[in-house]
């Protein structure tokens, strides 16, 4: 009987717990970011640019999401404009897997679950990796910049 009143507390605290983790990773990340900058600190570069001299779909993601958390969301569409325009869903996404592991839901996102997402996201993004390496006009505005 004792452990059928302690349960709700335990379930309780081990919320808090999960909680406070997911602060402490996302605050961390967030500190990460926002006070180093990928131009000039620790940040491993590119392994595909490094050893081919091409850009891949997420060349650039790192700077542009030191600049979003800058408030420069022009700046970051600059560097990766896919990475720029998948954000939202990928943070939705994120919530809702956090908040299923935190209360123990089952919610889903659909549209993670749709074949023509999938197919048409990937489709989408080997079209950006091919035009992002064009060296020609307009296609070269594709391309990390500063």
């Amino acid at each position: 009987m004792l452990l059928s009143l302690l349960e709700p507390l335990y379930l309780e605290t081990n919320k808090l717990y999960k909680i406070a983790l997911v602060a402490a990773l996302l605050g961390g990340f967030v500190v990460v970011y926002y006070f180093f900058n990928p131009s000039t600190a620790f940040f491993i570069p590119c392994p595909l640019y490094f050893t081919t001299g091409l850009y891949c779909p997420g060349c650039g993601s790192q700077r542009a999401i030191h600049l979003i958390l800058h408030g420069n969301i022009f700046g970051a569409f600059r560097f990766n404009p896919l990475m720029v325009l998948t954000l939202p869903i990928l943070v939705y996404g994120l919530g809702i897997t956090i908040a299923n592991w935190i209360f123990g839901s089952t919610y889903r996102f659909m549209l993670f679950y749709s074949k023509l997402f999938i197919f048409g996201y990937f489709g989408i993004a080997v079209i950006y990796w091919v035009l992002r390496n064009l060296p020609f006009y307009p296609f070269n505005l594709l391309a990390p910049s500063s």
